[in-house]
């Protein structure tokens, strides 16, 4: 063995060994979070693996994203001739040029243009950090600026500049074919004039493409972009259907509730914070984050592997950690402030690039706080006890469920004689403005021949605020009562005005054996204007100019977009104007995860930054539909001083616009 090819060996297998040790410091501590299924519908997951990790749906949503996706593909393509660099270090008769001629030259060119293409990408990196670097960048913890990120930076461009060194040499001494390698070639014929540099580049070049790569493995394990090792595969492990719900919890003797420490996340969990790429893209999208408040979802996600590592060698000896999941402010440790201020609107998950689940571990740790802690804000205990007494979070009596139908001949449901149930929910009920929508829902379906009818008193709240608080036991017992409730009545289809209680009852109940056809008043009303059972032949534009506000448990959660869009142009004959987020981005309201039932101590309020992007498009009406956004919106508006603008529901356009055409 020669002794540079002795060196060489002696280092790639020390670094290598220094590699595994590190990959298995930390992957092994994924044995210590709790079991979760991730392992089901295998085709599907391949399916979603590709779209995610290798065609970067995500990734390219936004104009920087093609720059990572030409660093992620020159990374996979250039893999082989790294891989072709190191094997051949040890074996230096083996090499990619035992292959046919005519692969050989395509690789090479491809190896070539790639590289080019790579140096491009990590300029415009460097610029993007150095000169324009956006805000989301930077969290309270990671810097777009850190000395990591221009490591990894400085370690990709060495690489590249090495490569044409090292090809360029080799050409200018006729010993590769300049024709597959037109970059290297022009590096070849500046050498040919300067022959006394070949050998000292060559070499340079060489051990330069060594050290890099030797550096670069072992420090991979140690840095945030071991999200090289864990995205693709948390692609695959990803939710296949959209989180809007929560695991059941065991209510036994000695059971524990929630996540209190680190090992208490499942391992799917604990997998996600290594996923973790930093690029702050949740943190971009989250409303509590953007108005100012405590939560960062990029910094959960931190937070978890930060804790996970510090704690690791308790865990291993079989100790408890030192260093708190939930605390005073900390790099490893989230705030209550933080996880209290989550609207669990999803949009930090529909942003993530490699689908990592942030809501869900912040509903998991508000569980430890309420069940094992008793420790919520103040203003809650008064919405749980109107839940557990009266079954709404008004507290007001139940014989007063169906006040609002004085004025409308309103069946009750009866099995075998009722098609839909219309599960009116606590604000159709109660809230005097969400009333008005409960009676033009009524007038719709009358006016199409809906055979529909309600539970009137015997209705109880669904418990999407409690399930979303943490309050699990309180939720269990009334989706229990709920369950039995539809099962005695016979309850097959249902009708809801808000998006939270369809959420409940089509996802959450599904846990608890009761599978419910279940649509929102929108997707109903959209499915009988299609098939003509509604139809308004007088266009209303007495609204003048819509805007329309997505709410996020209708759009995100449960993945309907135009049905409320199409109710208003079936009222007015024009579509709705946009808001710079809506559809899948749409901004949350504020009141989504039971922050409608708690104040904003901090930063600006989140309705008021709503209203202000829907006012931005100089609406006279703005239309929602749900009740919770319209109570947000109308309130914001007033703070604003906006009162001329209109708030109204979707299913209130079409129900004025019918009542006009009987007029």
């Amino acid at each position: 063995m020669m002794p540079q090819t002795a060196i060489f060996t002696t280092l790639l297998v020390a670094s290598l060994l220094f590699f595994c040790w590190s990959v298995y410091r930390r992957f092994s501590l994924l044995c210590y979070g709790q079991p979760e299924e991730r392992l089901d519908q295998p085709a599907r997951r391949l399916a979603e693996m590709f779209l995610y990790a290798f065609a970067q749906l995500r990734v390219l949503r936004k104009p920087f994203g093609l720059n990572h996706f030409v660093i992620f593909w020159s990374f996979m393509i250039l893999a082989l001739a790294n891989g072709e660099f190191l094997v051949n270090g040890v074996f230096p008769s083996v090499s990619l040029a035992l292959l046919p001629e005519g692969v050989h030259r395509a690789l090479l060119l491809a190896f070539d243009a790639v590289s080019l293409l790579t140096l491009f990408a990590i300029a415009f990196s460097f610029i993007r950090r150095l000169v324009v670097k956006p805000p989301h960048l930077d969290s309270l913890y990671v810097k777009g600026r850190s000395p990591e990120a221009f490591l990894i930076l400085s370690f990709i461009a060495l690489l590249m500049l090495a490569y044409f060194g090292l090809h360029g040499s080799l050409i200018a001494l006729g010993m590769e074919d300049p024709s597959a390698m037109p970059v290297s070639s022009l590096i070849g014929s500046w050498l040919s004039s300067h022959p006394d540099l070949i050998p000292t580049l060559r070499n340079v070049s060489w051990w330069l493409h060594a050290f890099v790569l030797f550096a670069f493995i072992c420090f991979l394990p140690h840095s945030k972009h071991m999200h090289i090792l864990t995205a693709i595969p948390n692609c695959y492990f990803g939710a296949l259907a959209w989180p809007a719900t929560q695991p059941r919890e065991k209510f036994e003797k000695g059971a524990v509730y929630g996540v209190g420490t680190v090992e208490r996340f499942t391992w799917k969990d604990l997998f996600d914070s290594f996923t973790c790429t930093e690029c702050g893209r949740c943190q971009a999208a989250c409303p509590a984050t953007i108005t100012g408040k405590a939560l960062n979802p990029r910094q959960i996600v931190h937070a978890i592997k930060t804790n996970l590592l510090e704690n690791g060698d308790a865990l291993r000896e079989g100790r408890r950690g030192t260093l708190p999941l939930i605390g005073a402010e900390g790099e490893g440790t989230n705030t209550e402030d933080a996880i209290w201020s989550c609207t669990t609107c999803g949009a930090c998950m529909e942003a993530c690039p490699v689908l990592i689940e942030q809501m869900p571990k912040i509903v998991k740790m508000r569980r430890h706080l309420v069940e094992t802690e008793s420790r919520f804000p103040e203003e809650l205990l008064n919405l749980f006890e109107n839940m557990e007494q009266r079954s709404n979070p008004w507290g007001i009596a139940p014989g007063e469920r169906a006040k609002w139908v004085s004025t409308l001949p309103v069946k009750p449901f009866v099995a075998g004689e009722t098609e839909y149930l219309l599960y009116v929910g606590c604000a159709g009920s109660f809230d005097s403005r969400a009333k008005q929508v409960t009676v033009a829902l009524a007038t719709v379906l009358n006016a199409a021949g809906i055979s529909w009818g309600i539970l009137g008193k015997d209705e109880k709240c669904c418990g999407d605020s409690l399930r979303r608080l943490g309050n699990e036991y309180l939720f269990e017992k009334m989706a229990l009562e709920n369950v039995e409730l539809f099962r005695q009545r016979g309850v097959t289809k249902v009708i809801t005005l808000c998006p939270h209680c369809l959420t409940t009852l089509k996802n959450d109940y599904r846990q608890y054996g009761l599978e419910l056809e279940v649509v929102h008043q929108s997707e109903l009303i959209a499915d009988l204007i299609r098939s003509g059972r509604i139809n308004l032949d007088k266009k209303d534009d007495s609204l003048g100019r819509i805007a329309y506000h997505d709410p996020c448990y209708l759009g995100r959660h449960n993945d309907i977009f135009e049905a409320p869009r199409t109710l208003v142009q079936a009222a007015t004959g024009v579509a709705p104007v946009e808001t710079e987020r809506h559809g899948r981005n749409s901004f949350c309201c504020g009141a989504g995860g039971g922050r409608m039932w708690m104040e904003e101590f901090t930063g600006e309020r989140v309705n008021h930054a709503r209203v202000d992007e829907l006012l931005a498009q100089k609406p006279d009406t703005i239309c929602v539909a749900c009740p919770y956004c319209m109570t947000m919106i109308e309130d914001g508006l007033k703070d604003k001083g906006a009162g001329q603008v209109r708030v109204r529901d979707v299913v209130e356009v079409l129900a004025e616009g019918l009542l006009r055409k009987n007029a």
